[in-house]
């Protein structure tokens, strides 16, 4: 059975482990950066396995008109098992009705956010990362 939780304190040595597993392209091997990046978070949906962290959902959110969801990783073994749609429905439900939840997809998920209702959107720019 899995359990989710909202804001939950997570060990980041936790959440490096899950984005390895999972193959999300973040900066694992800078723990510092790691904490940076949840330090600013205020919305992270975590889901949990026999007290194993399996899934997350890290969000920047106003509470009003938009979330950010900056990152989505399931542990491999899970990947297509509900948990992400999961993780993504609490987010939404979460950000409220008046928000809007974005995110940037890797590559290779694409495909995925469609098949869990998402629309892609044209409409935006950018600024890439110096590092």
């Amino acid at each position: 059975m899995i359990e989710f939780k909202f804001n939950e304190p997570i060990p980041i040595a936790d959440v490096i482990e899950l984005y390895r597993d999972a193959g999300l392209p973040r900066p694992i091997d800078d723990a510092e950066r790691m904490e940076q990046m949840y330090a600013g978070s205020n919305l992270v949906v975590s889901a949990w396995k026999n007290g194993q962290l399996v899934g997350i959902a890290r969000s920047i959110a106003d509470g009003e008109w938009s979330c950010y969801l900056a990152d989505l990783a399931v542990r491999h073994d899970l990947q297509r098992s509900g948990v992400g749609r999961r993780l993504v429905e609490l987010t939404r439900e979460a950000a409220g009705d008046g928000s809007m939840v974005l995110l940037l997809s890797v590559p290779d998920a694409m495909e995925y956010y469609p098949k869990i209702g998402m629309a892609k959107v044209e409409n935006g720019f950018i600024f890439n990362r110096k590092y």
